[in-house]
């Protein structure tokens, strides 16, 4: 057996997280364990296993073409500092209690430091038109190089000071930034404390009017964009009061920050009007409105009889103009319209025999 990959060793600060990986190879292939020695002394290797440490630590391995093995503990404290080892081995007698094995366990190992976490003092301060945040690390804290300020994932701002103290300011009001901000101080390892922007539910409509058609089902939808989360949906019509699940025609699904009421079988009588979704946390309450207006069945139709309808009346119109127009005169063929042509082939012969007897 031989290491492809060992684990490295790690500084973490008391309640993070540390993760440790190892990769080996061999044929066949072999088994890895994770075994620890703390900085005790007198204290010994000691294996470790899926669960261990009051189910802080996390063991995954896979054996496919090699072996693969990850060891994670959260929550760490100062206890959890030592040596952690990573064995490999592939001798058939590797974990019998009598035979010791012909081919020894290689070995790969690591240091984890956990340093004790230093306080972080936050504050939001709100000042003509512009909020303060601010983190301030007590002593002692670990060499700092700098600052960055982060909100959602994205960077806000970044420095290089060396500071003990940091602050962000934004512009605009409590209600129009609400979330949580983290700000962290580079060291080795980085330091981070979260300031929080808490509002009361800042409740809004996904659309502020809603049509449905009759017999059909509503859906009205509601969302809290703002930080904390709600805690607590209901909702009201203007004129009955609270909407509950239990009434059969009202179904209200709610998770965080969303809320949505749906109507079975709509009726134009019953159910026209406007809706309130209130939403509450720690902070307080918000609302917002909803107007729902139902539809007839028929109100699909009214466009295309309309149509119809246009269409009809151009049809009369024209049928009317055409009874009622004068039709074009007809010439007779008895009133002498051939005449004229008789006449004058007359004419013409007697003007011949005059010519003739002239001569």
């Amino acid at each position: 057996a031989g290491f492809i990959k060992s684990p490295l060793s790690q500084k973490r600060l008391t309640q993070d997280s540390v993760e440790l990986y190892c990769e080996a190879i061999g044929n066949p292939i072999p088994e890895i364990q994770w075994w620890f020695e703390g900085n005790d002394p007198n204290e010994t290797y000691a294996q470790l296993w899926d669960g261990a440490r009051q189910d802080r630590v996390k063991i995954n391995a896979t054996y496919n073409l090699h072996s693969t093995s990850t060891i994670s503990i959260a929550n760490l404290t100062s206890d959890d500092s030592g040596m952690y080892e990573c064995r490999a081995s592939n001798d058939p007698d590797r974990n019998h209690l009598s035979k010791s094995p012909k081919v020894k366990w290689i070995r790969s190992q690591a240091n984890v430091f956990v340093i004790e976490r230093p306080e972080i003092a936050t504050q939001v301060s709100e000042s003509s038109g512009k909020l303060t945040l601010s983190c301030n690390v007590s002593a002692p804290h670990l060499s700092i190089t700098g600052h960055v300020w982060m909100h959602g994932g994205n960077v806000l701002e970044e420095d290089k000071d060396t500071s003990a103290f940091t602050s962000y300011t934004i512009n605009g009001k409590r209600e129009e930034h609400s979330g949580v901000y983290e700000c962290v101080f580079k060291a080795s390892p980085d330091i981070r404390g979260q300031v929080n922007i808490s509002v009361a539910p800042q409740v809004m409509a996904y659309k502020k009017s809603e049509h449905g058609n009759e017999g059909d089902t509503g859906v009205l939808t509601c969302k809290n964009p703002s930080f904390p989360a709600v805690t607590t949906w209901s909702w009201y019509k203007s004129g009955h009061g609270l909407l509950e699940n239990a009434s059969g025609r009202y179904i209200i699904k709610s998770s965080g920050n969303k809320t949505e009421l749906r109507i079975l079988k709509l009726d134009i009588e019953q159910d026209t009007g406007d809706y309130f979704c209130n939403g509450t946390n720690s902070y307080g309450t918000g609302d917002a409105t909803v107007n729902l207006r139902v539809r007839s069945r028929l109100a699909a139709l009214w466009p295309f009889l309309g149509i119809v309808a246009e269409v009809l009346v151009l049809v009369t119109i024209i049928f009317i103009y055409e009874k009622r127009r004068k039709p074009d005169e007809v010439p007779d063929d008895d009133d002498g319209g051939s005449a004229p042509l008789k006449s004058n082939a007359t004419n013409h012969k007697d003007k011949n025999v005059r010519q003739r007897n002239a001569n």
